[in-house]
């Protein structure tokens, strides 16, 4: 199963100059929660703006920059060769080397991997967070409420470590 989790602004913001546009530990924490024990895929800028592989997660990179290289790291150059590994890997080994094979990979980002693959997810994590962000440069493909339904939701209030009200949302394909 392909799921894409993000976190958008009220125009569906995501980032600006490579960075995210806030501080939120509780959406940090739900990422966290939500990704650990999985395959997370990104592609080379949201892994750049990393910084490192996410611990307890099989990482792979998308990338056209064919000299792109980390050991560490599972890099992949078109959609083709994703499918092409998660269907070599069973999608699934996890961590420990067990097979799970309804694993659910989860797309992280950015901009650019989020296009990609919104036609092709069967399930979107957003966190809505309640602010706009006219600088940003990066944006979330809109959810097409014709093609995705609300399956959970959980508001979140602001506080003295997260700025602005949230909403946790699970979408699921129509």
């Amino acid at each position: 199963m392909i799921s894409i989790i993000s976190a958008i602004g009220k125009n569906n913001e995501i980032g600006k100059k490579n960075e995210l546009l806030w501080n939120l530990p509780a959406d940090m924490k739900h990422f966290r929660e939500t990704t650990s024990g999985h395959t997370v895929a990104m592609g080379q800028k949201t892994f750049e703006s990393i910084g490192r592989p996410l611990p307890k997660r099989r990482n792979i990179i998308l990338t056209k920059d064919i000299s792109f290289n980390i050991k560490e790291l599972e890099i992949v150059h078109s959609l083709e060769e994703f499918d092409d590994l998660l269907k070599k890997t069973s999608l699934g080994h996890s961590l420990t080397g067990e097979a799970r094979p309804d694993e659910e990979v989860f797309i992280i980002g950015g901009a650019q991997i989020y296009k990609l693959f919104i036609e092709k997810a069967d399930k979107l994590y957003i966190t809505h967070v309640d602010a706009e962000f006219s600088d940003a440069d990066a944006f979330f493909p809109v959810i097409d409420e014709k093609i995705w339904q609300k399956n959970k939701s959980e508001k979140y209030s602001k506080d003295i470590l997260n700025k602005y009200d949230l909403e946790f949302v699970e979408y699921i394909k129509k």
